[in-house]
C-alpha cells in the first residue's frame, strides 16, 4: 500500500512539470535567427523581476554579462548575478555550436550540460542548476525560453522549478551595452 501512496505522490508532483512542456514556436520567418554565441559576445547586462507562483512579484535580479569568442562556434562568458535580497553570485559560462539550430552549454553551478534549440528568434533549453550544499532547494531545474525582439534585446522568461513544482519565475531583458 505504501509503495502505490508513493508512486501516486511522485506522479501527481510530475506531471505538473509534463503539461507545461510547449513545442519551440515557429518563429523563423519574423526576423533574423537568434544566435546566442554572437548575442552575448561582449558586454551585455540584464534587467528583471522575480515572481513567485502566483505571479506576485518577489525581488528584481541585475546581471552583468561578458562573453569572449572562443572560435566561430564557441563562448565563454562570465555572468556576475546581482539579486535583491540574496548574496551575488558568478557563473562561468561555457556555450557552443552542436548543429545548425542547436547549441549546448556548461557552467560552474550546472550538472551536466544545457541542450538548445532554435527556431528563428526563438531559443529554449532546460538544465539543472546546483545550489551549495547546505542550501535549499539543494539542486532546481531551469526552464529558460529566450526570444530576440526587434530592438536587438533579448527577453527571456525562466521557470524554477523542483520536482515539478514551480518555485519562482523569472522575466529579464538583455541588452548589449556599447563600448564608449
Amino acid at each position: 500500500m505504501r509503495i502505490f501512496l508513493l508512486a501516486g505522490l511522485l506522479s501527481a508532483c510530475l506531471l505538473p512539470a509534463c503539461s507545461r512542456a510547449r513545442p519551440l514556436p515557429d518563429l523563423a520567418d519574423n526576423g533574423p535567427a537568434f544566435d546566442p554565441i554572437t548575442f552575448f559576445s561582449g558586454h551585455v547586462r540584464s534587467w528583471g523581476v522575480m515572481e513567485d507562483r502566483s505571479a506576485a512579484p518577489t525581488g528584481w535580479v541585475v546581471t552583468d554579462c561578458q562573453g569572449h569568442r572562443d572560435g566561430p562556434d564557441r563562448l565563454r562568458m562570465s555572468q556576475h548575478l546581482t539579486f535583491q535580497d540574496a548574496p551575488p553570485q558568478d557563473r562561468a559560462w561555457t556555450l557552443w555550436r552542436t548543429g545548425p539550430h542547436a547549441f549546448e552549454a556548461t557552467a560552474n553551478d550546472m550538472l551536466g550540460s544545457a541542450k538548445a534549440e532554435t527556431n528563428g528568434r526563438a531559443l529554449h533549453w532546460q538544465w539543472v542548476l546546483a545550489a551549495a550544499p547546505g542550501e535549499r532547494p539543494f539542486a532546481v531545474t531551469m526552464d529558460q525560453w529566450m526570444y530576440q525582439l526587434d530592438d536587438g534585446s533579448v527577453m527571456i522568461r525562466s521557470t524554477i522549478s523542483k520536482l515539478g513544482v514551480i518555485l519562482t519565475e523569472v522575466s529579464e531583458q538583455f541588452r548589449s551595452v556599447q563600448a564608449g
